[in-house]
C-alpha cells in the first residue's frame, strides 16, 4: 500500500469520524428535547411521590442506626449555619466601613454625620 493510498484512508476516517460526532450530536439534541418534553407537572408529581414512598419503605435511618446519625447531622448544620452566619457578619462590618470611607470622601460632613450616628447605634446595642 502506498502512502498516498494510507492518507487517503485517514483522511476517509476522519470524515466518519466527523459524520458520526455529528450524528451523536444530533441524537442527544433530541433526546435532551424530548426528555425535558416528558417531564409535566404531574409526572414531576408523580416522580416525587413514588421516590418518597420508596424512600420511606426502605428506612434509611432506621438501618443507619436511627437518631444518632439523625443527631450528628443536626449537630454539623448548626455548626456550619453559626460560621455562615458570623463570616456574613464580617463582611457586613467590611462593606459599613468601606461605605464610610467613601462617604467621607464624597462629603466630610455626611461622614461626620453618619460616624456620630454609627456610634449611638453601637451604644444602643447590648
Amino acid at each position: 500500500m502506498s502512502f498516498e493510498d494510507l492518507i487517503a484512508k485517514v483522511d476517509q476516517a476522519e470524515k466518519a469520524l466527523e459524520a458520526n460526532e455529528r450524528r451523536v450530536a444530533a441524537d442527544w439534541r433530541q433526546l435532551k428535547g424530548s426528555w425535558r418534553e416528558a417531564w409535566t407537572p404531574g409526572r414531576i408529581v408523580l416522580a416525587g411521590l413514588i421516590g418518597g414512598f420508596l424512600t420511606g419503605r426502605a428506612r434509611p435511618l432506621a438501618r443507619a442506626g436511627g437518631g444518632g446519625v439523625l443527631q450528628m447531622i443536626t449537630a454539623l448544620s448548626g455548626l456550619f449555619a453559626g460560621s455562615s452566619a458570623q463570616a456574613a457578619a464580617g463582611e457586613a462590618e467590611h462593606a459599613a466601613h468601606n461605605a464610610q470611607q467613601t462617604a467621607a470622601a464624597v462629603s466630610p460632613e455626611a461622614a461626620a454625620q453618619a460616624a456620630a450616628h454609627q456610634g449611638v447605634a453601637e451604644m444602643e446595642t447590648p
